[in-house]
């Protein structure tokens, strides 16, 4: 399996990220152990969480997905054996990216996760209170305690990432070697619009909704699929006419390469130009299974093809 380079970092992962989203929401700390248990010995090492995950279900503490991460990585005593990426600025507190947030923000991070270090910090939501000198500052400071490996930002627009590069290089400031949008084989305009500064300015891109909230399963054809899925909300904006379009090219390529429309999807991304990795989710061990081998799978010119017309 291919390892890739994180921008021009020190960072080189396989291609796949798990999505720690789901741990305190729909998976438990039990389950989660078992997932990430799966996950590295399936060969990975990749686990991407933030401060704010998962803050959406009423009642839970703060970092959740970050506790059960650092409680697994200190019960197994894994810590140099494993990349973690964490993010600042997503759990709606006060402050956003200015310098004392993210240095607050950061050592909640620390305390949760149950470590010394974190491999890749990112801005999670740009902050425009905050100016790209005064982020960078804080998190140059952190990348130069030793503290924090490699920064990246999140959700950011081509010509933010332009104008905190350009930042980044004139104030002698670490820069944004990771970007993470939104971009599977349904929504592509946000990763479109960034291609080309990534690959001119040798950024590391790692997407996240790479399977579309679970449409790209397949498993979501019609409202009646949804049943008690706390994700079919985030679902049903896709079952348009190019969702449609989209669930069928995935049948006819998972046919000819026996796989599932969540392995295909993945190993779609996985051969796009610029496209370091996917991150995704995992409820079970099997599902972890599942990624794996999506993202281990090579499709031929013809069915690549094949879904990229079908999203246009």
């Amino acid at each position: 399996m291919d390892r890739r380079p994180l921008g021009r970092s020190e960072l080189v992962i396989e291609p796949l990220v798990l999505g720690g989203n789901v741990f305190g929401w729909t998976v438990d700390e039990k389950q989660g152990f078992e997932i990430l248990d799966a996950f590295v010995e399936a060969g990975f090492t990749a686990i991407d969480t933030a401060e704010g995950y998962p803050n959406w279900v009423p009642g839970n503490p703060p970092g959740m997905s970050e506790t059960i991460i650092g409680k697994w990585m200190k019960e197994r005593g894994n810590r140099a054996d494993v990349h973690i990426f964490t993010k600042v600025n997503s759990a709606n507190k006060p402050g956003g990216l200015k310098a004392d947030a993210v240095k607050q923000g950061f050592e909640e991070s620390l305390k949760r996760l149950q470590t010394d270090y974190v491999d890749l910090y990112f801005s999670h939501w740009p902050d425009p209170e905050a100016s790209h000198e005064e982020t960078l500052g804080a998190m140059d400071t952190l990348v130069r305690s030793g503290r924090v490996r490699v920064i990246g930002a999140s959700n950011y627009t081509a010509e933010m990432v332009r104008d905190a590069q350009e930042t980044a290089v004139i104030k002698s400031l670490q820069r944004y070697e990771v970007l993470q949008p939104r971009f599977n084989l349904y929504d592509r305009a946000e990763f479109d619009a960034l291609r080309d500064t990534v690959l001119e300015n040798e950024i590391g891109t790692i997407v996240y909704y790479s399977l579309a909230s679970g449409f790209l399963t397949g498993k979501y054809r019609s409202k009646a699929d949804f049943g008690q899925s706390p994700r079919g909300g985030g679902v049903e904006r896709y079952l348009d006419a190019k969702g449609e379009k989209i669930l069928a090219a995935l049948d006819k390529v998972a046919a000819n390469n026996d796989a599932t429309p969540a392995e295909v999807s993945l190993a779609w991304l996985v051969a796009q130009p610029g496209v370091s990795a996917p991150i995704a989710s995992a409820t079970s061990v099997e599902q972890v299974k599942s990624l794996a081998k999506g993202v281990r799978l090579k499709l031929s010119d013809e069915d690549l093809q094949t879904l990229t017309e079908a999203g246009k």
